[in-house]
């Protein structure tokens, strides 16, 4: 089935959050609060609401997003190439950019989103936060109503399952057995927080984010058994 599937038509995405704000004492006392109930299942008695404020990126009620990057397949007289973008500063302004560009160029039925376990984070994360941050949801992105069949979206790890759903397979892992060049080779999602608040460095956090969007699209590729991108095919815009 995905072998039929036109790679133009695919838009590859992959998002990077944080905290909503840089320390747990920034926030005030009824989010404190809230955070403390939302976490402590998780949390039990090893951590304590403060402590575990580091990991508050995951969730968009307390999260927000810092970039999001992008990748398309281009073919023109038999020669392939990727092309890899990304939204970054303002959430606000991060969203708008990338609705407009999911209404401009990717609202057919026949276009597809497609990240890895986007299906449980990226796509609902980035709709979430639309709604907080009050903007509409793209088509794409809103999946009221629609039958499992009509949802628009594809998942890399969901197609590595093969239908095994107590499977969790990283993005780091998967490069690595299907011999795909790993992404993960500066910084991983638990170091994002960090060096977007302490080092001031959303540069490297974009470069980290673009390099598993490729990643994304050499498993789709190997997943259709045809030729990884090499070097000169991916072209950074």
């Amino acid at each position: 089935m995905i072998e039929k599937i036109q790679l133009e038509n695919i838009l590859f995405l992959d998002i990077e959050t944080v905290p909503e704000v840089g320390q747990f004492s920034d926030l005030d006392d009824v989010k404190k609060e809230l955070f403390a109930l939302k976490t402590q299942y998780q949390r039990k008695d090893d951590f304590t609401p403060e402590e575990f404020y580091d990991r508050a990126g995951i969730w968009a009620e307390f999260g927000k997003i810092i970039c999001i990057s992008v990748g398309f397949f281009t073919f023109k007289s038999d020669i392939r190439h990727f092309r890899v973008t990304s939204f970054w500063g303002d959430e606000v302004k991060i969203l708008s950019d990338f609705s407009n560009l999911l209404n401009s160029h990717y609202s057919h039925p026949y276009n597809l989103l497609c990240g890895h376990n986007a299906k449980e984070f990226d796509f609902p994360y980035i709709a979430r936060r639309m709604i907080i941050n009050q903007l509409p949801i793209p088509q794409k992105l809103n999946l009221f109503g629609k039958k499992p069949w009509e949802i628009p979206h594809l998942d890399t790890l969901e197609l590595w399952k093969f239908g095994d759903y107590k499977h969790y397979t990283s993005l780091k892992l998967l490069t690595n057995v299907l011999g795909i060049p790993s992404p993960k080779d500066d910084i991983d999602g638990s170091e994002v927080a960090r060096v977007f608040y302490q080092e001031k460095n959303i540069d490297r956090i974009i470069t980290y984010c673009e390099k598993d969007v490729v990643a994304v699209g050499q498993i789709l590729l190997r997943l259709r058994g045809e030729e990884l991108l090499i070097d000169d095919e991916i072209v950074f815009v």
